[in-house]
């Protein structure tokens, strides 16, 4: 069972003050009635709720300064909250902190076809950023399965993938600059149209730092000449590790395509039944897109067919028009919705090498027989990043525990195949507890210095990231150190 920090007693005593100085501060803009805060009270990991003291919609970064240089003062902790579509708690609030929220923030700022770039408010949602440019000839690469929700500074907190991550890269390689709001209301620029310049790579620490930093206001986003053409195969085999196998030997191949999904057989069976896209009834099934020219197209998939026919395929199935694609993607695309059926279920998310991937999968399935649960499979295999699905009651109880242990597990194997504990999701509050796992106590020690130095009094989105103990020993100790050490 995840653990979250008792509330700071002193600040729930001034509640009412502070409510009264976040209203005088910004207007219109104070969410903090018991009934209406509950929308707040947890993201995508719904299995766990803490309603916040106060929920703040700002519209501008300086409105975001104001607020951030009032709970700064006050000592109030401050969780940054995009969309709230976070896997892994990430912006899940605890009841002594302020919740601002990016929802109100949506403006294109700037599009600059030439340069390639599109300027945006954090809250934006991610597909309509590429909707805000479509008409030029353009997109944005990063496309999370939630992207039709999802915020990008969301994306940015977390660095965010996406099915086509594996030739377009994850929101990092897709990321030119930032407006950042420190927890003392100070506003920096970090990169910007070139991206970053020389010196430290500030710029690659913000990104994926899930609101430990900073708040992220306005991106600059690197956008991309949509392709001549793109064309998916589906193709399916008789188990799962016969399809890790053929992703692997497609990378070996030096082949790129610009996505391979994996699903499995219990994912397959769902999403069949809610979406009817046809899948066949296989052990797993890979979904493979190449784009460019019709005769790049024509090579690339020749290669792919040829490898896979190594394999002995149940079915290789090619699409030839727009609804045959739309047709092969609508499963996948379903997936996470469609799994609802089989019952309540935590997402995963772990990286594994390529290579790794048919070990893996085998000791996916053999926790599974020991736990006594069942797993379902849909991911990014291209890139190694898993997302296993544990399906558990939640009116069960125990049930939840076991379903969290058998992820812990999970994590493990990734990380014991030479993996990491996410690849998109982020750590949250969901891995923070097995990020001893993967990285040795000076490795630790490094990246909170770096949160010493953006959030010396470690206000900002508390309890995430770091082992409940440390982080907690550590905001204590800066609390309680001599003025003249500030």
């Amino acid at each position: 069972m995840i653990q979250m920090p008792p509330p700071d007693a002193s600040v729930l005593a001034q509640r009412q003050a502070i409510v009264q100085a976040l209203r005088d501060a910004l207007p219109g803009a104070v969410i903090d009635d018991a009934a209406e805060t509950r929308a707040y009270e947890c993201d995508a990991l719904s299995a766990y709720r803490c309603a916040p003291l106060a929920v703040v919609l700002p519209s501008t970064t300086e409105e975001v300064s104001r607020l951030m240089r009032l709970c700064h003062d006050l000592r109030v902790p401050v969780v940054p909250r995009g969309a709230g579509t976070s896997l892994a708690g990430g912006s899940m609030p605890t009841e002594d902190a302020v919740i601002i929220g990016l929802s109100r923030m949506t403006e294109v700022l700037e599009i600059a076809p030439g340069d390639r770039l599109i300027r945006v408010q954090a809250g934006r949602t991610n597909l309509s950023v590429s909707g805000a440019v479509d008409g030029l000839g353009f997109f944005y690469a990063p496309d999370p399965s939630s992207q039709l929700a999802c915020a990008i500074g969301g994306n940015i907190a977390m660095n965010s993938g996406g099915a086509h991550c594996l030739k377009y890269g994850v929101t990092t390689n897709n990321l030119l600059g930032v407006t950042l709001v420190l927890m003392d209301g100070s506003v920096v620029e970090l990169g910007g149209p070139m991206g970053e310049g020389s010196g430290l790579d500030l710029l690659g620490v913000v990104c994926g730092s899930e609101g430990q930093l900073g708040i992220v206001t306005e991106a600059t986003l690197r956008i991309l000449p949509k392709p001549a053409g793109a064309r998916p195969v589906l193709i399916g085999f008789d188990s799962s590790e016969t399809a890790g196998a053929c992703v692997a030997a497609i990378i070996r191949a030096g082949i790129i395509p610009v996505a391979i999904e994996f699903m499995d057989s219990p994912c397959i069976r769902a999403t069949e039944a809610h979406a009817g896209a046809g899948y066949p009834d296989c052990g797993a099934l890979l979904i493979v897109e190449v784009e460019g020219t019709a005769a790049e197209i024509g090579e690339q998939l020749t290669l792919i067919r040829d490898i896979a026919t190594r394999f002995d395929p149940i079915e290789f199935r090619e699409s030839r028009s727009e609804d045959e694609s739309r047709r092969i993607w609508l499963g996948r695309k379903s997936a996470f919705g469609a799994m609802g059926q089989m019952g309540d279920y935590i997402c995963l998310d772990g990286t594994i090498p390529v290579t790794a991937l048919p070990q893996v999968l085998a000791g996916i399935g053999r926790l599974s027989r020991d736990y006594g649960l069942s797993v379902a499979n849909v991911f990014h295999a291209g890139d190694g990043n898993m997302h296993p699905l544990i399906i558990y009651d939640a009116n069960k109880p125990g049930d939840l525990d076991r379903a969290e242990a058998f992820g812990a597990d999970i994590l493990r194997l990734c990380v014991q195949a030479g993996g990491c504990l996410t690849g998109e999701h982020g750590v949250g509050i969901e891995k923070r507890d097995l990020m001893s796992e993967q990285f040795a106590p000076a490795d630790m020690e490094a990246q909170m210095r770096v949160k010493d130095a953006f959030d010396p009094d470690w206000l900002l989105n508390p309890a995430k990231v770091f082992p409940l103990e440390v982080s907690a020993s550590r905001r204590e100790r800066r609390l309680n150190r001599p003025a003249d050490a500030a």
